[in-house]
């Protein structure tokens, strides 16, 4: 039996190997050295430019069959990471190592605190929700969006349906604001056909296919014609021709879940090491012995690997790399909460020929009362890259803004970007290493991600069973979040309640957000504590206002100095090499007391 698997493997290795050759030198990339196991295809050798590295990355993860694409393949200028050195010291023993506190991270996490496990979650940043988590647009997808038969999508679907319970138990901002997807005289602008065809096509196949989807996945979406839709939304273009709309779209907080999956994983047992970066991992007779940090190294027999946009590069730590991630950057412009009112759903429409591999952003609602525009998607080189240009900032208003002609596109108040953790083959690749035993691939997570996050999860605790890690469920388990105190959430009654047992709660720091220096307070003193300014803003919101925190941000740093008996010049924004003053200024001043 096993010879004639390992013989149809063989076979299946060949095929792919004859497919990636034959691909390659269409394609002119006669200087790349391919070779093929277990479905995976390596590659090296050099290209001319960065672009061809990417080129045959694509081309390859396209062959069907293949499981991963590591591509090794050298071009000029290409830039190498050097590896920190760790430290040969004994920081811990756990049963399972997770590597990476972003909301997947986080998530794996609590599942497996409900078990009588000895857990250990590192994150090399100063606080969690520091990478691509804290620049994603918050949407819970439905799987709608997705190719067909990927683990993305089915991932997606189930996880989707868990947000309800997990909000609840965690006590996190979630909405079901439902997702209108229309159809305009954009949407086949780019080809040469009779307007009567091109409306023809708009207003009835397209919607068609889409619900049609929707139905094979169990996800309920309804067509609406043109008149529903401006009832729907008054401000929306008059060329709008017809939409589906989908009513299950969530919006959620991003780092608030993070944040809350992380406080109940610790409250729930497990050890979470902050500002801790991996730098190796040991491995004796084909098993994993150890992970070695920065810091020192923690003994275990099962590690995780969710870290996101450097997840190969943990894998190569191990000697198991199956995957290269290629990174994706996505810029998105935020709008002051004045404009909040201007849409009722979250709005995207369909434009052809589609960009491959991307929903095509929108504009869309968030909890907190803003409406942001996008992301947009491009390749980027480093994986740090979250700039946001002049040009992205353009194409952006460009783009969305014939869905809402008259919306007022000065009442802008920010932009950010973050990147996605792409592999060549574009979908999820979450597996237990064939290789060395105890080691767990959850890479490639981008969108999606955070609505199949709950879903990826489940899949990992399964993986970890069947890879022999002895499970027994707690008795003690805790599945609630703390309650949340938000100032400008509350009534004049519960307001006065409050300042009344606690003074600090009548100081209010960011003005924007109606943030008081109680809640500040209660960010820095949390079971996950906040030392930095952009932790603070995550928990609390000061500084996410119309000024930016040109206000609040002495005041803010003040209070951390006060709590914690750091001084203001050593105080950062996020994280290592972000200070804020090269010294001392005149607003930091020592405070009277009151």
């Amino acid at each position: 039996m096993w010879c004639g698997i390992l013989e149809r493997k063989k076979l299946s290795d060949k095929k792919i190997l004859k497919k990636a050759v034959k691909v390659a030198k269409k394609n002119g990339f006669d200087n790349v050295e391919i070779k093929v196991e277990d479905r995976v295809v390596y590659l090296t050798g050099r290209v001319n430019l960065w672009e061809d590295f990417l080129k045959i990355g694509s081309l390859t993860g396209k062959i069907k069959g293949v499981r991963g694409v590591v591509n090794n393949v050298d071009y000029p200028g290409k830039k190498r990471r050097e590896r920190k050195k760790g430290r040969n010291e004994k920081i811990g023993e756990a049963d399972v190592v997770i590597i990476g506190a972003g909301v997947v991270g986080c998530f794996i996490a609590r599942e497996l605190s409900k078990y009588n496990l000895k857990i250990i979650l590192l994150e090399k940043a100063e606080d969690v929700a520091c990478g691509t988590t804290k620049a994603n647009n918050a949407m819970v997808h439905t799987g709608i969006g997705e190719k067909m038969g990927t683990l993305k999508q089915k991932l997606c679907v189930k996880g989707h349906k868990m947000f309800d319970k997990i909000s609840q138990e965690l006590n996190i901002p979630y909405k079901k604001c439902g997702m209108l997807i229309l159809t305009t005289k954009e949407t086949l602008s780019n080809y040469k056909i009779p307007s009567f065809i091109s409306n023809f096509i708009c207003r009835f196949i397209i919607p068609f296919i889409l619900i049609r989807r929707g139905k094979k996945l169990g996800i309920f979406m309804e067509k609406i014609g043109r008149k529903k839709l401006l009832e729907k939304e008054p401000n929306l273009t008059r060329d709008v021709i017809s939409g589906v709309y989908s009513p299950t779209y969530g919006i959620t907080c991003p780092y608030l879940l993070t944040i809350a999956l992380a406080e109940n994983a610790v409250e729930n047992g497990v050890d979470l090491l902050l500002n801790t970066e991996v730098v190796g991992i040991d491995v004796e007779n084909g098993r994993v012995k150890s992970v070695l940090t920065d810091r020192g190294f923690i003994k275990t027999n099962f590690i995780v690997n969710s870290a996101g946009l450097y997840a190969d590069e943990i894998a190569e730590m191990a000697g198991v790399r199956e995957y290269t991630i290629h990174p994706k950057k996505g810029s998105t412009i935020i709008f002051d909460k004045e404009t909040g009112n201007y849409i009722n759903h979250s709005i995207t429409f369909l434009k052809f020929p589609r960009v491959e591999h991307y929903k095509g952003g929108g504009i869309m609602l968030t909890v907190d009362g803003n409406i942001q525009w996008g992301p947009t998607i491009v390749e980027v080189e480093d994986k740090e890259d979250t700039s946001v240009t002049a040009e992205e900032i353009e194409h952006i208003l460009k783009y969305y803004s014939h869905l809402l002609p008259n919306f007022p596109k000065n009442k802008v108040i920010a932009y950010f970007a973050g990147v996605r953790a792409s592999t060549f083959t574009e979908d999820f690749f979450i597996e237990a290493s064939k290789k060395v035993k105890g080691f767990i691939h959850v890479a490639g997570i981008q969108s999606p991600g955070l609505a199949a996050s709950p879903a990826i999860a489940e899949m990992v605790v399964r993986i970890l069973k069947n890879e022999g890690l002895f499970m027994k469920r707690k008795k003690n388990f805790n599945p609630y979040g703390r309650q949340r105190i938000h100032f400008r959430e509350l009534n004049i009654e519960e307001k006065k309640r409050l300042v009344e047992k606690n003074a600090l709660y009548g100081r209010i720091v960011c003005r924007c957000e109606e943030v008081s220096e109680a809640e500040i307070v209660d960010a820095i003193h949390g079971k996950i504590p906040a030392f930095s300014v952009d932790a603070i803003k995550r928990r609390t919101r000061a500084g996410m206002g119309r000024c930016q925190g040109a206000f609040c941000l002495p005041r803010i740093v003040s209070i951390i100095s006060r709590e914690t008996g750091i001084p203001p010049e050593k105080i950062v924004k996020d994280g290592k090499d972000s200070n804020l003053f090269a010294g001392r200024a005149k607003c930091f001043l020592e405070e009277k007391n009151d």
